[in-house]
């Protein structure tokens, strides 16, 4: 899979952050945003620790977080690395901008070659930006949906839960409360415009364009320290946003739904995680 480069960090695909440092490396996606937390617990997070070289000129973020286990007896440390929020801001604002771009550039193609007689189907036409008021119920409807089925799987599938966790802990963590309203719309908007907006209709507004659109959306969700189960539930929430936009014709309806959805399962992780460390 093609990756862009960040100067001193990372490579970034899908909304993922990769942050290398001495021999780790971890694996940030914005896209977890929609997990909850699991029933693990970990240690308050402290972050962007300066320190001051040379009479105090230059200041620096650790970015390291002391994670202590409990049960390890006296709680053995175990550095992790995070990212640091800017950085996962950059990196969110920087890949969902390329997201957009790409399916906002197929769509404008298939307008031109559609225009010009050419046997391909015009994205804008088929999925447009209308809006009407029974999409409210719609976009409910599947927030509750895929909400719902997140909060079984993470107290049902310990994989699922395990990894969302940790995907958690690496993004997440560094936010302010307002970031999550940033790191959840941008991704959301941008990947429902590529795959739902363009992927979709050029694949056919059918079940079995549905189908394959949702297959991709699911393995582009492998690997950088994503487990199979991740990709599994990216497949599944593919599957019930490409059947809306069936419905509805409307890119509206897969955006709000998916924004949503990671603004609920990153605030419920949030408050979550922080009931857990006063504990």
């Amino acid at each position: 899979m093609a990756t862009v480069s960040l100067p001193r960090n990372c490579g970034c695909l899908w909304s993922t952050v990769d942050y290398l440092h001495t021999h780790h490396t971890i694996y940030c996606s914005s896209t977890f945003i929609t997990c909850l937390s699991s029933r693990k617990r970990y240690s308050t997070c402290s972050f962007a620790k300066k320190s001051k070289r040379n009479g105090g000129e230059a200041v620096r973020d650790e970015q390291v977080v002391e994670d202590s286990a409990p049960g390890n007896g006296g709680g053995e440390k175990n550095s992790k690395l995070i990212a640091s929020r800017s950085a996962v801001l950059q990196a969110c604002t920087l890949t969902s901008a390329l997201i957009a771009a790409l399916g906002m550039a197929i769509r404008q193609v298939s307008h031109v070659a559609s225009a010009e007689g050419l046997p391909v189907l015009d994205c804008s036409s088929q999925v447009s930006f209308g809006f009407e008021m029974w999409h409210v119920e719609l976009i409910t409807g599947l927030v509750v949906l895929i909400s719902s089925s997140r909060y079984l799987l993470l107290n049902t599938w310990t994989d699922f839960a395990e990894s969302s966790e940790a995907a958690n802990l690496q993004v997440l963590s560094s936010l302010q409360p307002l970031d999550y309203l940033f790191v959840a719309f941008l991704p959301g908007i941008s990947e429902e415009l590529l795959f739902r907006g363009a992927i979709l209709p050029l694949l056919g507004m059918n079940l079995n364009g549905v189908g394959v659109a949702a297959l991709i959306f699911g393995v582009l969700h492998l690997g950088n320290g994503r487990k199979s189960s991740f990709a599994i539930w990216a497949t599944f929430v593919g599957l019930a946003y490409g059947y809306a936009t069936i419905l509805s014709s409307s890119l509206v309806v897969p955006m709000a739904s998916h924004a949503l959805n990671n603004l609920i399962g990153g605030l419920l992780w949030r408050y979550t995680s922080n009931a857990s460390s006063q504990k």
